[in-house]
Formats: structure tokens, C-alpha cells, sequence
């Protein structure tokens, strides 16, 4: 802590001098503060550069750190202070060109392209004092950059830049940050959503360049992270297990860091995992109000951790996460539906404040009409009912990657199906829960997933009272299909086969585990 108090005087003496790349464009407001070393929240990392003076190193070190952490602001801050501490460090510039590029949850602006294209001048202009190898990395940025910058085009530089670093990581295959740069360069030529087929040759390159570095550095931040991310919507996200393993802790105090873990741990079905990563990572983000930590995402942070504990049965980490989600942004619907999730039907009529969006009330107005038909009031449930069935029909609303009407027909069929179950009509009670698994089945792929429970849960419980055992067991495997492990099938699935005077014993283990995290009981698969 001494020293970044030093480095922090250190580098204020710095801001008042003018900067010679700030007289050319303009920077946020932010860059009128010194940006603090933050020693207890970086990992080990280290990149050595050519520059004698240590701040600029420590610098250099923590915004390399941040970039793979996905913090970009202070990861460009970083790198500006590198190059304020020692101006004649070619490759100090080259790291704040590099951070201010596009990344892959973001396209670079229009605002930051004359900031990168600045940089990477300068760093151009400083070539001489290079090494040889960062001489080769500034060269190679060059192409990433132009005057006119067009985000609707940006492909053609995208392209140009993945063709330089594809020449610059054969030339330096030991050095794994450059391998891992072309691995970036790589992943923002393909689309970042949705699912990925390993018959794409793209995506099979992509994962082997990273797992040419990971093979030699299994703990490397940066290639893990995009690891995950290139693995997580393939059939095999256990690719980026081993590595996964040692990524929340490479950069202790970066939230983003922290939470990617649980992106493969959601897709394998490790739920408790994905509770605990993203358990740190919001611990990350409260920290950050205290220097500690760098917190990057964090309504996500919260959101992945309700899914993982809903998912898990572990209640009290689930609604926990979406009580801190709601006071963190006012959005009170994930916190509903965590309530509707573990049968807290009483809590729900707790929470009074809608949250904004058609399709996050939506959630909101379907929970609360659930809970009310649970608490004896069948016509507000009926007229709930009513109303989303109306909005799924009419509604052009989109919820992230998502048709706005899928997830309300999803919860206006749960619910419709709760009335004619609660009247014992049976047979329109299935109707309604196979018509919301219809819409269910529609929603892309996403993490987390827009709701915390599967249509199939109802589907199967249905199942399991008309004694159609079969069909509920082919219910509930194919929702431990699509969401490994989860203890709702893995129950179901255990109860209707010893309906049936069946067990299957990797079932009961997998249950078994489960239950050591989970704190709730289940009579069935919902409340």
C-alpha cells in the first residue's frame, strides 16, 4: 500500500504536464484524475517491457491485467499513466492503442478511434526506443487504426489486424500474450452470441490457438477468459474446464475475472461452482468502492449468481443475489422470479415496486399472479393470465438476445396451466405447460438464461400426479439435457423411476452431491 501511495504522488506530478498526444484529441474526464496502482487487487502477471522506469513497468503490468479482465476504462487509464511516467516508451503507447480498440463485448466508438489512432502513432513515432519484438507489435497495430473510423466497417481493419498478428505470433511463438492477442484478433471476426458448431474451422482454430497457450500456461488470464467464451456455446464447454479452475484467482480483485469461471461451470452443470465465482466477483465489486477491486459487470455478477443458485437449490444465495440486484439497479423481476422459483409466495407480495420494461414487468406482473393464485386469489391470477397471453400475442419487445413474446408465453402458459391444475383439470393444465415449452424451446442461447425454472418442471410434476411416469421421466431427462445437474430433474428423474421400482445409481450420486449445497426440500419440481 506504501508504495502505491508513492506511485500515486509519482504519477500526479505527472498529469499537470502536458501531454503531447492530449493536445491532439480529446480524453473523458476521468484522465484529469491519477489513476492509483491497485497492488491487492492484480495478480502476478508480468510483461517486461523496455522502459528502465519501474512505474511505467507496474503501469504497463496492470493495464495488460485489466484488458484481459475486460476493464477497459481503467485498463486504457493504466497504460496512459505508463507512458506519462516514462514519454519515451514506444510500447506504452502501443498499450493504450491496443486498449482503446474493440474488444469483444464492445466495438471500439467513434469517440475512441481518434484516441487509439493517436496512440498508435506515437508509439510509431517512438519506434527507435522499442525492442525489436515491441517494434514488431507497434508495426503490427498500425493497420488497426484510420482516420475515418466506421464501426459498420470496422471488419476491413479487423481483418488487416488479424492478418498482422497471425504473421506476429509465428514470428514470436513463445511469447503467449502476443498468441493470445491473435487469438482476440481471431474471436472478433466471428459472431459473439449464439451457438457455436465444431464443424466451423474457424472455431476449431480459434480454440486451438488458445489452447497453445494454455498447454504451456494453464493459469494465463487472458487466453482462458476468451477460452471460455469461444467453448461456453459448443457442445464441449468442458474444454475450458481445466483452466476455468485457476482463472477466477489469476487477477484476485477483478469482478470479471472472478465470474468467467462460472460461464462453464453454468454449461457443465456445476452449479455450487457457479455460485461460489460469482460470489467472489461480487465480493470484487464491493471492494472496488474501496480501491480493492476493479468491478466490471456487475448487475451480470448478480444475475449469473441467482440463475446458478435457483438452478442449484441453494435459495438463500439466490435470493440474496437478486435482493442486491434489485437495490442495485431497481430491477425488482429477477427477484420475483427467484421468489416464484422456491415457493415464497407471501415475500412476493412484499415487493411493490415495478421494475421498467415491458418485458421485465412482465416477470414482475407474472409472479405476483402466481403468488395469488397460491394465496387463494384465482381471479387476479386468471386476469394475469389474460393480460400476458395478450402482451406474448401483440408484444415486438426484445429482452437481450431474446423475443420479448417467448418469455411471456413461457410464464403466461406456466400460469394458465397453475389455474386448471388448482380447478383439477388436467388435461388443459398439460395443454397449457406443453404450449409453454413451446415457447420456451424458442429462446436463444444466452447466460444466464432469462428465467431461473423450465416449463418442463411443471410438465413433469403434472406427469408424475396423472402417474404417466414415463413422460415424466422424458421430461425431466431432456431438461437435464439442456441444463446439466440441475436438482430439479435430477429429482424428477430419481422419483419417477422408483415410481416405476427403477433407480439409476449415477442419478442418486448426482443427486446425493446436490443436495450438500442445496437448502430447500422438494415434495416436487415446483412450488
Amino acid at each position: 500500500m506504501k508504495n502505491s501511495l508513492i506511485a500515486l504522488c509519482l504519477f500526479s506530478g505527472l498529469v499537470v504536464q502536458a501531454s503531447a498526444i492530449a493536445q491532439e484529441v480529446e480524453y473523458p474526464a476521468a484522465f484529469n484524475e491519477p489513476m492509483p496502482l491497485l497492488e491487492e487487487a492484480m495478480g502476478d502477471f508480468h510483461y517486461p517491457i523496455s522502459s528502465e522506469n519501474e512505474l511505467a513497468q507496474r503501469y504497463f503490468d496492470q493495464g495488460f491485467q485489466l484488458m484481459y479482465g475486460f476493464a477497459k476504462m481503467e485498463a486504457v487509464r493504466s497504460f496512459h499513466a505508463s507512458w506519462q511516467a516514462d514519454p519515451d516508451c514506444a510500447i506504452c503507447y502501443w498499450g493504450e492503442a491496443w486498449a482503446w480498440g474493440s474488444y469483444l463485448n464492445g466495438a471500439m466508438t467513434t469517440a475512441e478511434a481518434p484516441r487509439a489512432l493517436a496512440a498508435a502513432r506515437k508509439a510509431l513515432e517512438k519506434i527507435d526506443n522499442a525492442s525489436p519484438k515491441e517494434a514488431d507489435m507497434i508495426r503490427a497495430i498500425q493497420v488497426r487504426y484510420v482516420e475515418d473510423y466506421d464501426p459498420e466497417t470496422r471488419r476491413v481493419q479487423d481483418e488487416l489486424y488479424r492478418d498482422e498478428m497471425a504473421e506476429l505470433a509465428a514470428k514470436h511463438p513463445d511469447d503467449l500474450d502476443i498468441v493470445t492477442l491473435y487469438g482476440d484478433a481471431l474471436f472478433l471476426l466471428e459472431e459473439r452470441r449464439g451457438y457455436r458448431s465444431l464443424e466451423n474451422p474457424n472455431t476449431v482454430h480459434l480454440h486451438n490457438v488458445l489452447l497453445s497457450v494454455l498447454d504451456r500456461k494453464i493459469d494465463h488470464p487472458g487466453a482462458c477468459h476468451l477460452l471460455v467464451h469461444a467453448s461456453e456455446s459448443t457442445p464441449t464447454p468442458e474444454l475450458a474446464a481445466p483452466c476455468a479452475r485457476y482463472l477466477g484467482d489469476t487477477i484476485p480483485g477483478s469482478s470479471h475475472i472472478n465470474h468467467m469461471p462460472s460461464h462453464t461451470w453454468n454449461e457443465m452443470g456445476l452449479w455450487h461452482d457457479a455460485v461460489r465465482a460469482n460470489a467472489k466477483a461480487w465480493l470484487s465489486d464491493q471492494k472496488a468502492a474501496h480501491g480493492l477491486g476493479i468491478s466490471t459487470y456487475a448487475t451480470h455478477n448478480l444475475t449469473m449468481l441467482y440463475y446458478a443458485g435457483s438452478m442449484g437449490g441453494e435459495s438463500a444465495a439466490s435470493l440474496q443475489a437478486a435482493r442486491d440486484l434489485a437495490r442495485l439497479n431497481g430491477n425488482t423481476a429477477m427477484l420475483t422470479l427467484a421468489l416464484v422459483r422456491f415457493g415464497r409466495f407471501e415475500e412476493i407480495t412484499e415487493v411493490t415496486e415495478p421494475p421498467a420494461g415491458e418485458v421485465n414487468r412482465a416477470m414482475f406482473d407474472f409472479s405476483h399472479g402466481y403468488a395469488a393464485l397460491k394465496l387463494g386469489d384465482v381471479d387476479k391470477a386468471r386476469q394475469t393470465t389474460e393480460e400476458l397471453q395478450e402482451l406474448a400475442a401483440t408484444s415486438t419487445s426484445r429482452f437481450r438476445f431474446h423475443d420479448g413474446k417467448d418469455i411471456i408465453g413461457t410464464m403466461a402458459h406456466i400460469l394458465e396451466g397453475e389455474i386448471f391444475w388448482s380447478e383439477d383439470n388436467r388435461e388443459a393444465a398439460l395443454g397449457a405447460f406443453q404450449e409453454a415449452a413451446s415457447y420456451y424451446d424458442k429462446l436463444n442461447y444466452d447466460e444466464p438464461e432469462p428465467l431461473p425454472f423450465s416449463p418442463r418442471h411443471w410438465l413433469g410434476a403434472l406427469y408424475m400426479e396423472m402417474e404417466a411416469f414415463d413422460n415424466a421421466l422424458a421430461e425431466y431427462r431432456q431438461d437435464l439435457n439442456e441444463h446439466p445437474n440441475n436438482i430439479w430433474a435430477l429429482w424428477g428423474v430419481q422419483q419417477a423411476l422408483l415410481a416405476q421400482g427403477q433407480s439409476d445409481p449415477e442419478i442418486d450420486e448426482k443427486l446425493e452431491g446436490a443436495f450438500e449445497y442445496a437448502d430447500i426440500w422438494l415434495p416436487t419440481t415446483k412450488f
